[in-house]
């Protein structure tokens, strides 16, 4: 997409702090981090979202971030990660250029990704696997 800022970054058409580049993605620093050394894994090509990218796109992008986190653990050093990947407005997507986040976490860094677990119930969980199961 020619409008699209992330194809543009990802492309080397507009500057990024670089962490890693290769064939299919480049991972740069967020300019919104976080917390400290947060980074985004972009794909050259474009894809809207998880359900767009193809399963071998995406099963590449996990690699990356492993290989990322490897290395950033060490260097920042940091207490742990999270690897974040949101679809959709409500899911917090902003950017329409599927992406994954790699967020450092560090003690007390309150970065405010958690969530308060709920409840399943037996309702619920029926009609999601019913429902579910079907379409896979």
């Amino acid at each position: 997409m020619s409008d699209c800022i992330f194809c543009k970054i990802a492309n080397g058409e507009i500057p990024s702090s670089t962490l890693y580049e290769d064939e299919n993605f480049r991972v740069i620093l967020d300019l919104g981090p976080a917390t400290k050394g947060h980074a985004l894994i972009l794909p050259k090509a474009h894809y809207a979202d998880l359900t767009d990218i193809p399963d071998e796109l995406a099963g590449k992008a996990v690699s990356v971030a492993k290989k990322v986190v490897k290395a950033m653990i060490p260097a920042l050093p940091c207490d742990g990660y999270n690897v974040v990947q949101n679809n959709g407005p409500a899911a917090g997507q902003t950017v329409f250029h599927y992406h994954v986040h790699l967020i450092p976490r560090y003690e007390n860094d309150h970065a405010g990704i958690l969530w308060k677990p709920g409840t399943l119930s037996d309702e619920d969980r029926e009609e999601i696997l019913k429902k579910a199961s079907a379409a896979l």
